[in-house]
């Protein structure tokens, strides 16, 4: 039957519910996508894309050997899926049975944000009025599960009293960077790549050289206290700024953290054309 007649058959009430029945499935399609972001079965997902667009080349040209190696494979495929996305499915249905799946409503993520903002800015300047450094980044749309990954784990709910404890020097985790991921504390004890560009200031030491190194290769955005000094900055898109007071700390980790990307964007165009120009 050609899709044209099909749709034609339908009553308006039939073809409605075919929409919010696809409208569902994208939307539950989606919701996964973003729960299996920045992890490794992101990988592990488009490994499992290859195989289906190879397998369909196989009978394109013919190749009768590989599409009987896969058609002993592919049958295995719904259960290796639920094995290897087990944490990720885990995450989703533990969501839904607290009915987190959905999205909060404004008024939940604006208190989230004054919440992280108030802990981000009292944990830096406490730090910062006693000289102990500090490392914080945040991930964005770029996953940093590859630096989460090389520290030790934690999961915990981002306070100021965790990430103070955190930084105490000569204890166990305050030497590598805390990364921040959805909105709590992944790991502790991270590192973070080196940036190797010969323009940056011969003043600043490992902690501002990770930070501007990560902001090279990701959009997460890092804040770093000086030990030496108990200066702040902030990096993001590749650039840092220095020696910020509180003030002018929590202004430009708002505006990097939660400002629009359209926002972001006009932001670097313009740091761009004024190094162009001066």
């Amino acid at each position: 039957m050609p899709i044209w007649d099909y749709f034609t058959g339908l009553s308006s009430v039939g073809v409605l519910k075919n929409i919010v029945d696809v409208l569902l499935v994208w939307y539950v399609f989606y919701k996964l996508m973003t729960i299996i972001k920045g992890t490794k079965a992101v990988q592990l997902l488009k490994g499992i894309f290859v195989i289906i667009i190879v397998r369909i080349l196989t009978d394109l040209f013919g190749l009768d050997t590989l599409s009987w190696i896969l058609d002993q494979v592919l049958p295995y495929g719904f259960l290796t899926i639920i094995i290897i996305f087990q944490p990720e499915l885990r995450r989703a249905l533990e969501q839904l049975g607290r009915g987190r799946l959905f999205a909060r409503t404004n008024l939940q993520e604006e208190e989230e944000k004054e919440r992280l903002m108030d802990a981000m800015s009292k944990a830096v300047s406490y730090m910062a009025k006693r000289r102990i450094g500090a490392l914080i980044s945040i991930e964005k749309e770029t996953g940093l599960s590859e630096y989460i990954e090389t520290g030790i784990p934690m999961n915990s709910e981002l306070t100021s009293e965790l990430l103070i404890n955190v930084f105490i020097p000569n204890t166990p985790l305050h030497d590598g960077a805390v990364i921040i991921q959805k909105n709590r504390i992944a790991a502790a004890g991270c590192y973070l790549p080196l940036s190797e560009s010969p323009f940056i200031s011969k003043e600043l030491g490992t902690r501002h050289r990770a930070a501007i190194g990560l902001s090279e290769v990701t959009d997460a955005i890092t804040v770093i206290v000086s030990e030496e000094t108990g200066a702040v900055s902030v990096t993001a898109n590749g650039d840092i700024d220095r020696n910020l007071n509180m003030e002018e700390f929590e202004a430009r980790l708002k505006k990097v953290w939660f400002g629009s990307a359209k926002m972001q964007a006009e932001t670097s165009f313009w740091k761009w054309r004024m190094k162009k120009n001066g």
